[in-house]
């Protein structure tokens, strides 16, 4: 029982080891197997396996329903499945992708409203949306442009200052 638990709790500090340095067993090898194990050589994977082998086969030999053979069997059956489950879950975490960061080249062809006047060739400032957040930047004009009109973003020169014109309807 003792070498159960043993191997279990080797394997909650392998996991919690594996927050640290998570992708080191898979830089070890230096590319050699890359394709061959990819993801099944992570240290969240081994963790677990070891982890569930080892509790599994504590649970089976208390149970006293088999004996130290029975338990190894039942260990790495348990184990296998959390590794599988782990290596699942890791995969299906990696793919989850977030969008682009957004530039200020996707600023041109927007809408805002001018927060500060804009003299005619000087500069005031505008309230525009870029990807779905409100962004104050720099606006300049080529006509003087009240506060409150709409305008459009013509380009955008820098990440802070865009050159903008009125909507007109």
């Amino acid at each position: 029982m003792a070498w159960f638990l043993g191997l279990g709790i080797t394997g909650v500090v392998l996991l919690a080891l594996s927050l640290i340095f998570d992708g080191l067993l898979e830089g070890v090898f230096d590319g050699a197997l890359d394709g061959l194990l990819e993801g099944w050589l992570s240290l969240p994977v081994i963790a677990g396996f070891t982890a569930m082998t080892g509790f599994g086969g504590a649970i089976a030999l208390g149970t006293g329903w088999t004996g130290p053979g029975g338990a190894v069997a039942v260990g790495a059956l348990a184990g296998v499945a959390a590794g599988w489950l782990t290596y699942r879950l890791s995969r299906a975490l990696m793919r989850d992708q977030t969008d682009g960061t957004p530039t200020h080249d996707q600023l041109v062809g927007t809408s805002g409203r001018v927060v500060t006047a804009i003299p005619a060739d000087g500069f005031g400032e505008v309230m525009l949306r870029l990807a779905g957040q409100p962004l104050k930047c720099s606006a300049r004009s080529a006509l003087p442009v009240a506060r409150g009109t709409e305008v459009w973003v013509e380009s955008a020169p820098t990440s802070t200052s865009v050159v903008v014109r009125p909507v007109e309807r």
